[in-house]
C-alpha cells in the first residue's frame, strides 16, 4: 500500500468514525441504521461515478471509499445493534435485519443509478 493512501485511509476513516459516533449517540439504533444505508448509497456512487470515471486521484478514492465510507458504516456496529435489539426483541432485531439487508441494497442501487445518470448526462454535454 502507497503511503499516501494509508495516510488517506487513517484521516477520512477519523472523520468517518467520528460522523458515525455522532449519528448513533444521537439516534442510537435508528442512527446506526442511517449510517449503513446513507454508506451503501455514498459507496455505490464513489465507486461508479467517481472512481469508475476517475475523477479523483487514487489516494482520494481510498480515503473516501475505504476510510470515510469505510468507519462511517461499520459491520460490527451493525452486528452489535442486531445483538442488542435482539436481547429486548427478535422482532424487533429481524426487523432491524430486513431494513439494514433490504434497504442497504435499495440505497447501493440508488446510488449506482444515479452516478450512471450523472455519467451519461455529462458525457451527453461534452
Amino acid at each position: 500500500m502507497k503511503l499516501s493512501n494509508a495516510i488517506s485511509v487513517a484521516a477520512f476513516g477519523f472523520a468517518g468514525g467520528i460522523f458515525r459516533d455522532l449519528l448513533s449517540t444521537a439516534l442510537d439504533v435508528k442512527g446506526v441504521l442511517i449510517a449503513n444505508l446513507l454508506g451503501c448509497f455514498l459507496l455505490a456512487f464513489l465507486t461508479y461515478y467517481v472512481i469508475e470515471r476517475d475523477l479523483l486521484a487514487g489516494w482520494l478514492n481510498a480515503g473516501l471509499g475505504t476510510g470515510l465510507v469505510g468507519a462511517f458504516t461499520t459491520f460490527s456496529s451493525f452486528s452489535t445493534t442486531t445483538i442488542k435489539l435482539a436481547l429486548h426483541s427478535l422482532t424487533s432485531a429481524g426487523l432491524y435485519l430486513l431494513l439494514s439487508m433490504g434497504c442497504g441494497l435499495v440505497m447501493a442501487g440508488l446510488g449506482m443509478l444515479l452516478a450512471r445518470h450523472l455519467g451519461r448526462m455529462v458525457d451527453h454535454h461534452a
